[in-house]
């Protein structure tokens, strides 16, 4: 990925936006085709886990990956800069976070494998519950059916590159009022602005 210095984004970076945007756009080569699929993970360890559908057939090209986090976005107005006032030199751009995670792709059939994951991933994404669903809460011979459905998978020795482009080529007045103008607009524009405010 092309990240220029002052778009870099340290390892810590990218497990927020990986914890914070989980769904994963997985690309893997078959022969001379890429096959791509999207796919909630989450960190475990130095791995990526998460599973598939046992029809889906990315999971079967073991062998290099690449797993794409794409984070807070949006547009950015050049009315917002203060440059523009001064000599109207500037243009749109896009404002962006996203984490590539490379690895080798593994497939894990084993029924005790499988379980442990969608347990995990059940209780992570339940945990902002009053009163969260456990996998437990369903019968353990339907439980049972649906992991015969599905294939694990995990990323193993994963490095991250963390790329957030947060106009941090711009004078810090610039950031500043494209940060405001994007805080008076949608709850996607209100968190990208919040993320440049952070890296101000």
């Amino acid at each position: 990925m092309y990240t220029p210095a002052a778009f870099a984004g340290d390892d810590a970076a990218a497990r927020r936006v990986v914890e914070s945007f989980p769904l994963a756009q997985l690309v893997v080569l078959s022969g001379t085709e890429m096959l791509a699929t999207p796919v909630p993970m989450f960190v475990r360890g130095t791995s990526l886990v998460g599973h598939l559908a046992r029809p889906n057939p990315v999971y079967r090209q073991g062998g290099d990956a690449l797993a794409i986090f794409t984070g807070v976005d949006g547009y950015v107005s050049p009315r917002w800069y203060e440059a523009k006032a001064r000599d109207g030199k500037v243009v749109p751009t896009w404002n962006y976070t996203t984490v590539h995670a490379r690895g080798t792709l593994v497939a894990h059939d084993e029924a005790e494998w499988k379980l442990g994951l969608v347990t995990q991933l059940t209780d992570r994404f339940e945990s902002g519950f009053d009163a969260p669903w456990a996998v437990t809460d369903a019968p353990a011979d339907y439980i049972d059916t649906l992991l015969r459905g599905i294939v694990g998978i995990e990323i193993t020795d994963v490095a991250f590159e963390c790329k957030q482009k947060l106009s941090q080529n711009r004078i810090d007045a610039d950031r500043t009022t494209a940060a405001d103008g994007l805080g008076g607009r949608s709850p996607r524009e209100q968190e990208l602005a919040a993320e440049m405010r952070g890296a101000l």
